[in-house]
């Protein structure tokens, strides 16, 4: 800190124009911390020699790590002593040996554009204080609505395909009944959704969190591959309108957690025109297929849903969070929604067209402007070089299929349809004993609370 030379300024025994901080300083450490990114994280984080992480028990950690805030603050050397501890101890998610469910790797282009981010630090509500990345989020969201398949749409980016799961649900409430944003659920019929056994978990959370209630979450049977069965489903929607209920939502699935299973779409549309119900995808870990010409056909019927949440961030390695819902309505579905008309921030009187100031058509103010980082890598690769980093992932999918069909001690589960390869490694005490509840029993101690041992990374990465 450096005094000011100027006369004092003070207000509340606050001197306002001293202290003030030392730029210089604060400009060394910034440079000086960068270097230390470059070098551990971007350049020796991704070296295949290079340990993944240095795992340690929480209570390891918390002895290695200086955590405790103190009334002073501490020298910039014992600062990057910090940042280096950080990077030591953290899971390296962009090394080559790290596979990770449905995110991993390094997108350099992204890595720029998360860095221009943060040094910007934009909030996405107004074009006044965020003019480019408004214009970027309207021109990434233009060519999502494209390769989906409909001629015009509407849409956001969210911190996460949870949330996008959780606006489609109550965008679908709000569609079926436009009342409830202003006289809340009194007098609401028996609301009930209908989705997958094998959807995410945030469906759950969403019709918690909304106030529709988790009993009121239909989970449709699977077939054996993890495919919704649609004659389940209208099965179930006639018997809850029997019983008095009102469905008014279908989510369906193209991509599962756990088998990347992909629901059959066009049946599930047509039941959904039958009953008059909103169509919501979940296309969060799918959604990026439909940039394979070869593997898009995965998502066969997604362009009749009325909503898609699609997640850049996995497959296509945007970096975390990247995460877009997609609304087929052009009506401002999702403005009339979610608007609450702040006055002092959207005034309708500015000195440009505010239908760029698309902060009203979120439940957040701040907002981050993550569609930047998959701006970024398309323009880097082109439409070409993600699909080929579609294609690659699958290729690598089913070279590892072949690879574990070939090694003793290796059980593939099913034939996949995505990038998740679910297997279980036998051990050699268990390979001549015959499969019963002795057997299960056994192998389930060999991958404690994990079902599948083993599933490829979304990412492109070599074996």
């Amino acid at each position: 800190m450096v005094s000011s030379k100027k006369s004092a300024v003070l207000v509340d025994g606050v001197i306002l124009n001293g202290p003030t901080t030392d730029a210089k300083a604060g400009e060394k450490f910034v440079e000086e911390a960068c270097r230390l990114i470059m070098e551990e994280v971007v350049l020796k984080a991704t070296d295949v020699n290079e340990k993944v992480c240095e795992w340690r028990s929480p209570e390891q950690l918390k002895q290695l790590l200086d955590l405790e805030m103190r009334d002073t603050g501490e020298p910039h050397h014992r600062l990057l002593e910090l940042c280096q501890d950080v990077i030591r101890y953290s899971v390296k998610t962009n090394h080559p040996r790290f596979f990770n469910q449905l995110y991993a790797g390094l997108d350099y282009y992204s890595l720029v554009a998360r860095f221009m981010i943060e040094a910007l630090n934009p909030s996405v509500y107004t074009y006044e204080v965020s003019p480019v990345f408004l214009l970027v989020e309207e021109a990434v969201l233009k060519k999502m609505i494209e390769f989906i398949g409909w001629k015009e749409g509407d849409g956001i980016f969210n911190p996460g395909g949870s949330v996008s799961n959780m606006y489609a649900m109550n965008l679908a409430r709000y569609k079926y009944c436009p009342d409830i944003k202003e006289k809340g659920l009194s007098g609401l019929p028996r609301l009930i959704l209908f989705t997958s056994a094998e959807c995410h978990y945030s469906m759950k959370k969403a019709a918690s969190f909304l106030g529709i209630g988790t009993d009121n979450v239909c989970f449709v049977e699977t077939d054996g591959r993890g495919k919704m069965i649609p004659d389940e489903l209208e099965r179930q929607i006639w018997q809850a309108r029997k019983e008095g209920a009102a469905p008014f939502l279908v989510c369906a699935t193209s991509g599962t957690t756990v088998l990347g299973a992909f629901d059959p779409l066009d049946e599930i549309a047509d039941i959904c025109e039958r009953h008059g119900l909103w169509l919501h995808v979940d296309a969060s870990w799918g959604g990026s297929a439909l940039l394979s010409r070869k593997h898009r056909k995965l998502l066969h019927g997604v362009h009749r849903a009325d909503s898609v949440a699609w997640n850049p961030h996995k497959m296509l390695m945007a970096g975390i969070q990247c995460c877009a819902l997609l609304v087929k309505d052009k009506s401002d579905l999702l403005k009339k929604c979610y608007s609450a008309k702040a006055s002092y921030l959207f005034q309708q009187d500015k000195f440009y067209d505010v239908s760029y100031d698309t902060g009203d058509k979120s439940i957040q103010c701040s907002r981050r402007p993550d569609a930047f980082k998959f701006w970024m890598t398309w323009k880097a690769l082109g439409t070409s070089g993600l699909e080929e980093r579609v294609n690659r992932a699958l290729a690598l999918s089913r070279y590892l299929v072949e690879e574990i069909k070939k090694r003793e001690g290796f059980k593939l589960l099913l034939e996949p349809e995505y990038a998740n390869i679910c297997f279980w490694y036998i051990p050699p005490s268990l390979r001549e004993m015959e499969e019963g509840p002795e057997f299960w029993a056994k192998l389930n101690l060999a991958g404690p609370g994990c079902p599948q041992l083993g599933q490829l990374s979304s990412p492109p990465h070599d074996l």
